[in-house]
């Protein structure tokens, strides 16, 4: 049985320092459930698109949810893949699979089927549940269940709500994160982190002392969605932010008011376009912002940082690798300072190495590694993987620690700088990517021979990835970029699939013979796709009516292309979910029109987008008829 930590709130809020001791091997924290068990029956637990959940009905669910599978022989350091839309079930099942003592694994519905296949049958998933309906299975040789199976009242009295007593290093989760060998690879976390990373962020006062409504933002297959989900284990109201609104930073501001949502994480990359709109006066509780997933730079450092100094709202910069449990660092955003990740957590202690393994002074730079009680199990059925990312840690009695591959500079107070990484990982939009995954995807093509893939600072307006390849076949020439694309879409997350695509006869090299990443040309700007050929002439000359001209202007602007054509689709000249807010948000501003980012998804041709936002224009008060 453990021990119930008692969190020491604040009154305003810090971060301490490392701690001087090695944290126990688990953390001698209350179970997630225990302290789930203790919530006010009557209080709010769920707010979904769907419904909601008292507390007292989110205890039965996911109680019943448990004896079902229970009776499937599902039990400790059993897997559970969820393969569920975001929606009220999603937190039953996920409860659910805790209450039964085995872990879960998050199959985003939106990943490409053989991706999603993938996971489940790489894990070893013991079980799938799925939405009600869904007959196709997704791994054949799997058991499947739908998600009403398991929680439809009836079949007897359904049992008092009693979680399965785990062990502290017992499995909680399994998430799958890109792998540098062509191949995604899932990390285990086990309770005892899950339990000791929600005791941290109320120890460190990001949690607020009282009643929180804490918007759930993320993907569940995206580590960040625990450090959200942990909170309802507080007795924090958990309030779902459906896809439409995560997308659209205007509805997500007003979801922000309506909610009366209290904590709410998000990347950089969002935040910049969220921070304007939301309101000025904080409410009687600040919002607080727990920003991570991607460095943040020192404008938006200093916006943040200014609107956190006039209280309306509170801003903690988090970092940390999926394999130790979320967030490893926390740095309160002050417009006084530069970026910086800020200082390690309680549950992990740091050490920052040189390529000797020889810890740098104060002030030098080197690779971090983090140890301590957070310290994920390792890399499931990936023994060899787990051996040369956890090692042994020279500072420790038989304790391992993790090799997180990135650099930071040791500031003089103990706070750590983000230097960028020391191999091929990238951070785009707030996801980790590894760039070889998508290499070995490509030479999958069969008129690929070889690709190589780069994170570029300016894309079409924006970071975002460049696929370099040269052709199997010179004399049938290289594959086609829409060829291309559709191959990645197939098997990739859309977030992993590159803004451009760039065909090479060969490769530039250095006087060694080595790739030459350097010399590697940037990606000429978007061309037009159209059945025609390239836009190149005047508006006039492309069949373009006014208003499509209007927003051709803006659609160029903010892809980067030279010209844009009737015919032409946002997202097969380079847009994705990032480029779609700056459209929304320079329509707005030139043209007045307050255009969803969902009419985006629903209109990518320029006709059809202009067309929309003509009736858009028509409709509003003032118009003529």
């Amino acid at each position: 049985m453990t021990t119930t930590m008692t969190a020491v709130l604040p009154e305003r809020p810090r971060v301490a320092a490392a701690p001087a001791a090695e944290p126990a091997s688990v953390p001698a924290v209350a179970d997630l459930l225990d302290r789930l068990a203790q919530a006010p029956a009557d209080r709010t637990a769920v707010v979904a698109a769907d419904r909601e959940l008292t507390f007292a009905e989110l205890r039965a669910e996911a109680m019943r949810f448990a004896g079902r599978l229970a009776a499937r022989g599902i039990g400790p350091e059993s897997v559970v893949a969820l393969a569920l839309p975001r929606g009220s079930a999603l937190f039953t099942a996920l409860i659910g699979t805790l209450t039964a003592g085995a872990g879960y694994l998050p199959v985003d519905p939106k990943l490409p089927a053989d991706r999603r296949r993938y996971l489940v049958e790489d894990s070893g998933a013991d079980l799938v549940v799925t939405p009600d309906g869904d007959t196709a299975p997704l791994a054949p040789g799997t058991a499947h269940v739908s998600i009403g199976e398991l929680t439809a009242p009836g079949g007897g009295a359904d049992p008092e709500y009693r979680p399965v007593p785990v062990a502290a290093d017992g499995l909680a989760y399994v998430i799958y994160t890109s792998g540098s060998t062509g191949l995604p690879k899932g990390v285990e976390i086990h309770r005892g982190a899950a339990s000791a990373l929600l005791a941290e962020l109320e120890s460190e006062g990001i949690a607020a002392p009282g009643h929180g409504r804490v918007g759930w933002n993320a993907s569940p297959s995206f580590d960040a969605s625990v450090q959200q989900w942990v909170r309802l284990c507080r007795g924090d109201t958990l309030v779902m932010v459906d896809d439409e609104t995560r997308a659209d930073p205007a509805l997500l501001a007003r979801f922000v008011d309506e909610q009366a949502l209290t904590d709410l994480d998000i990347t950089p990359s969002h935040a910049e376009s969220l921070l304007d709109l939301l309101t000025e006066d904080g409410g009687p509780r600040p919002l607080t912002l727990l920003i991570g997933g991607e460095a943040i730079g020192p404008a938006l450092w200093q916006r943040i940082g200014e609107r956190a100094a006039a209280g309306t709202l509170r801003a903690v910069n988090l970092y940390g690798p999926t394999e130790c449990t979320v967030d490893s660092t926390a740095g309160w955003i002050d417009a006084a300072d530069a970026p910086h990740i800020g200082r390690v957590l309680p549950g992990l202690s740091m050490r920052v190495l040189d390529d000797k393994l020889n810890p740098v002074e104060p002030g030098g730079s080197g690779e971090l590694y983090l140890a301590g009680a957070r310290v994920g199990r390792g890399y499931r059925r990936r023994p060899a993987l787990t051996a040369g990312r956890y090692t042994a840690d020279p500072q420790g009695t038989g304790t391992r620690m993790y090799r997180t591959g990135d650099l930071v500079r040791l500031l003089p107070d103990g706070r750590l700088g983000y230097l960028g990484r020391a191999d091929g990982q990238v951070k785009l939009r707030g996801h980790r990517v590894e760039l070889p995954e998508i290499e070995a995807a490509l030479t999958s093509h069969p008129a690929v021979a070889e690709a190589v893939v780069l994170l570029r600072d300016e894309v079409n307006g924006a970071p975002g990835l460049v696929a370099y390849h040269r052709p199997q076949d010179p004399a049938a020439g290289p594959a086609d970029a829409a060829a291309l694309r559709a191959h990645l879409t197939a098997s990739l997350p859309a977030y992993m699939v590159p803004a451009a695509f760039v065909a090479l006869d060969r490769f530039p090299t250095t006087t060694q013979g080595k790739l030459d990443r350097a010399a590697l040309p940037a990606p000429a700007p978007a061309a037009a796709d159209t059945a025609d050929g390239p836009a190149d002439g005047p508006a006039e000359d492309l069949g373009l009516t006014r208003s499509q001209a209007l927003i051709a202007g803006v659609w160029a602007t903010v892809l980067g292309a030279s010209r844009v054509g009737p015919d032409d689709n946002f997202f097969k000249l380079g847009g994705h979910s990032l480029l779609a807010i700056k459209l929304v948000s320079r329509v707005r501003a030139e043209l007045g029109v307050a255009l969803p980012v969902k009419a985006v998804y629903a209109n990518p041709r320029l006709r059809d987008l202009a067309a929309h936002i003509d009736t858009l224009v028509a409709a509003a008060p003032g118009q003529d008829a």
